[in-house]
């Protein structure tokens, strides 16, 4: 150990991880300790100068077979008016089709590392090479307030290991003096102008640079209303830091509800419009049967749980968790693609499923941007929400009605109604109750959507292919049925193919209209 000169104390820790670990389990997951990062203690701290600093560095190496969360315990003393972490890891050749290292990072604070998340202080994943805390402020991703003595954790995700292991360096540094004061949070308002009942545009899936994204609250905010959105939700990865910093982004014209991304190993999850300042915990398998109890809470926060792009490629993405819990899924996620028509299907199959077995109860569709950083566009796709008022508890109510249709941008609108013989009458998300041999009109009128295909889909599957719709966009399209013959109808309207006989990517797609007593 020696002092700089600038009165900076430094030490360097070696803590290879297969030589000092212990196994431990907490609620949230079997996960490895590290032995304990000491600084200076009692008088000694108590001595420390205002604006001093020590340091201390831990190396060490991860293996293959590692568990999902590895704890550094971090022994703070009295007086710290700031923590700062900066690490850093190898990167070597891996053979191809072989996953190289990735380590994520977050951290604990006294209170512990107890499920749920009470001594949460934040987490940026892979996004950030360093952070900092102290009572008034944090690196976005983090949770400004006190610097209180005790033992902290530095929380790493070894998301994936490379044959050779994976070599890290950590370096922490604490910095004595008076604590600043901890800014009391304000947050958006949960309502906005609106128009009374009315189809208002969202996109519920959104990340700033409050996680991995790049892009600041405002830029989104302007992002958004550029899009013709009305409604947005925050959907950090793992961490709610970002609540107290929407409420100046939001205004009559745009309604902010505040949420998270649930960043799982086995999943990604949207709670959707939570209350203010909840953190969801993300330190669970589906293997490990605890995802229940943290939808559960999702909902007692007022929100919705939205299983996201279930079928993403990405190592940890795909849905692993079933759809009991699901309020919605999130079938569109940003620019069509393959793994977009691969939950479309799947959830077209659930559907089905609610038809055979004659459930009231189905899971509604809806889509989002998931917009990270340029050349990402916000609301491509968005979700377009048939709701009494412009407030979060009525967009959520017609979210998990399935009172709406998701549309590429703002230039598509569609009306979709079922009409019976005697003019019985049902829009989107809604039943027709028509007994089963009574004839029922379905008819979608579409605008902002040239030379695209209409396509209504049933429990059978795709019964009516439209002509292209002419270059102005605009065209309605009608279909008789009953329901003995299609227990349900949604709309699909997908753009041109040049070639090949598989369809066009969704230009916009309905939530069903169920048809039967």
């Amino acid at each position: 150990m020696c002092e700089d000169d600038h009165g900076n104390v430094t030490g360097n820790v070696e803590g290879n991880l297969m030589a000092r670990r212990a196994l431990f389990v907490t609620g949230a997951a079997a996960a490895l300790t590290l032995g304990s990062v000491t600084f200076a203690s009692g008088a000694e701290a108590d001595d420390a100068a205002d604006g001093s600093q020590e340091t201390r560095t831990v190396r060490g190496t991860l293996p293959i077979g590692s568990p999902d969360f590895v704890y550094l315990p971090v022994e703070v003393p009295h007086g710290v008016r700031e923590i700062k972490v900066a690490y850093t890891y190898e990167k070597p050749s891996v053979p191809a089709g072989t996953a190289g290292n990735a380590l994520d990072i977050g951290i604990f604070d006294e209170r512990g590392t107890e499920a749920g998340g009470r001594g949460f202080r934040g987490w940026s994943g892979g996004a950030r090479t360093e952070f900092f805390l102290r009572g008034d402020d944090a690196t976005p991703g983090y949770i400004p307030g006190p610097v209180r003595a005790g033992t902290w954790h530095i929380a790493l995700g070894p998301y994936t290991v490379a044959p050779q292991g994976l070599p890290y360096e950590i370096t922490i540094t604490l910095t004595y003096g008076e604590q600043g004061a901890t800014p009391k949070p304000v947050y958006p308002p949960s309502r906005a102008k609106g128009r009374g009942r009315d189809w208002y545009r969202g996109d519920c899936h959104l990340h700033s640079w409050y996680s991995d994204g790049r892009r600041t609250p405002a830029e989104i905010a302007a992002l958004a209303r550029a899009a013709g959105l009305d409604f947005i939700n925050t959907s950090e990865h793992n961490t709610h830091s970002s609540h107290p910093h929407w409420a100046d982004q939001a205004g009559d014209d745009l309604l902010i509800m505040l949420g998270e991304e649930v960043t799982t190993r086995n999943g990604h999850v949207v709670a959707l419009g939570t209350d203010p300042g909840t953190f969801v915990d993300w330190r669970y398998r589906a293997r490990d049967n605890r995802f229940g109890k943290y939808a559960r809470q999702i909902r007692r926060a007022g929100g919705l749980v939205v299983p996201a792009h279930p079928h993403a490629t990405c190592i940890g993405c795909g849905w692993k968790f079933g759809f009991g819990e699901a309020d919605a899924v999130e079938v569109w996620n940003g620019p069509y693609t393959p793994d977009d028509e691969v939950t479309l299907a799947d959830w077209d199959n659930m559907l089905v499923a609610s038809a055979r077995t004659g459930s009231r109860d189905w899971i509604p569709a809806m889509g989002n941007s998931d917009a990270h950083r340029d050349p990402d566009p916000v609301g491509t796709p968005q979700t377009v929400v048939l709701a009494d008022d412009l407030t979060r508890e009525a967009i959520q109510d017609g979210i998990r009605a399935g009172r709406s249709y998701v549309a590429e941008s703002k230039l598509v609108s569609l009306t979709f109604t079922a009409t019976g013989s005697k003019g019985e009458h049902a829009g989107i998300g809604e039943r027709l109750p028509v007994d089963a041999d009574t004839p029922v009109t379905i008819r979608l009128e579409v605008t902002g959507a040239p030379r695209c295909t209409v396509r209504f889909v049933t429990d059978q599957g795709v019964l009516l292919t439209s002509a292209p719709l002419p270059v102005s966009g605009g065209g309605t399209v009608e279909w008789s049925t009953t329901a003995a013959y299609a227990a349900y109808v949604r709309a699909e309207l997908r753009h041109e193919v040049a070639v090949g006989a598989l369809p066009g990517a969704l230009a916009a797609f309905t939530n069903p209209i169920f048809l039967g007593q």
